[in-house]
């Protein structure tokens, strides 16, 4: 008995210090965790860029951007001379985006076959297959020009036919003359799409009138960006119009061209996407020339593309500022503004 309380108090003595040791890790361990959740935090931050440039707006002053910059409805981006980051509004989420699918369509297949300015390109002779296709695309009341086999397109005319009147059954022309078949361009645009940062982008047509092809405005805007830097690209959607073997002369939906600054994009409009448009547009802003490139999508209406037209150009209105005035190409004439009745005349009944 004279040696059993030592023992009892050393037991103790270890279980009290084997709690201490246990209620120490458990803090380690809570701080250890807390840590990680802070970390994770941040790098999900840093890795959605969306969010980030959402807290970062300004415009072309360098000042915070008001919401009132954004349309009511759908959602919006831009980009402007100075800026790398894409300014993102509320409501991004991939949504439909109609024919500004033809944007990535043109932008692959001026990668893969170059023109120079001045250059019709590689000629792509039309089927009897591409006939049956325009058929067909014609009953389902889709945007379309005229064919007949045996006709013979340059490249840059089969071009314009996709950008100007906004042709699907030439977007699938392209799409098969270019990759063998349309999967495999499809494949190839989503490719490209993960390359240029289109995290949110999902393209399953070349054409854009199947509504699984979504985007965000924000992902748009970086490839309508990149696809302005090339000089036949460009050209092409600053042409008010063009003619072509058997259609004739084809006008560009983008009646905006050539007033307040705007030199391009891409109309688009269905049912499910609502009116949608890509922009580019050049505006002197305190006596700086000042390039906004962005795009409006899901914009309502009865008349959907004149609703993103209408949308774009009193975006860049507010973006500009006051003092923002559009950059003449002939410094000795003025551009005429445009009204809504001027947008209401550009629109289709039919998507595009």
């Amino acid at each position: 008995m004279a040696y059993s309380t030592p023992a009892r108090t050393t037991t103790r003595r270890i279980r009290i210090h084997r709690i201490r040791i246990a209620g120490l890790l458990v803090v380690i361990l809570a701080i250890a965790a807390l840590g990680y959740r802070l970390l994770a935090s941040s790098s999900s931050r840093a890795a959605s860029p969306i969010d980030l440039r959402r807290s970062e707006h300004r415009d072309a002053r360098g000042e915070a951007l008001p919401s009132t910059v954004w349309p009511e409805y759908g959602q919006a981006a831009f980009v402007q001379t100075g800026q790398s980051q894409v300014q993102a509004g509320p409501n991004q989420h991939p949504a439909p985006i109609a024919s500004g699918a033809k944007v990535m369509t043109a932008y692959l297949v001026l990668r893969d076959r170059p023109l120079r300015l001045g250059q019709g390109g590689p000629t792509i002779t039309l089927t009897g297959a591409d006939v049956a296709d325009t058929d067909r695309r014609r009953r389902q009341e889709e945007s379309v020009v005229s064919i007949v086999a045996g006709e013979r397109l340059t490249e840059r005319q089969a071009l314009e036919a996709l950008l100007l009147p906004s042709a699907n059954n030439i977007a699938a022309v392209l799409a098969r003359w270019d990759a063998g078949s349309v999967d495999r361009f499809v494949t190839r645009m989503n490719a490209s799409a993960r390359s240029l940062g289109m995290t949110h982008t999902r393209y399953t047509d070349p054409s854009g009138y199947d509504d699984a092809t979504v985007s965000t405005a924000a992902d748009q805007v970086r490839l309508v960006d990149r696809a302005m830097r090339l000089p036949v690209f460009a050209s092409i959607v600053a042409t008010p119009s063009a003619t072509l073997p058997v259609a004739g002369t084809v006008h560009n939906t983008n009646t905006l061209l050539g007033h307040n600054g705007f030199v391009g994009v891409k109309t688009g409009s269905t049912a499910a996407a609502g009116g949608c448009f890509a922009f580019h547009a050049i505006r002197w802003i305190d006596g700086e020339r000042t390039t906004i490139t962005g795009v409006v999508l899901g914009q309502p209406g009865h008349d959907q593309i004149a609703a993103g037209l209408a949308a774009a150009a009193a975006m860049v209105d507010r973006i500009a500022g006051p003092s923002g005035r559009p950059a003449q190409r002939r410094p000795a004439r003025s551009p005429p503004a445009i009204s809504s009745s001027a947008w209401k005349r550009a629109a289709r009944s039919r998507r595009s």
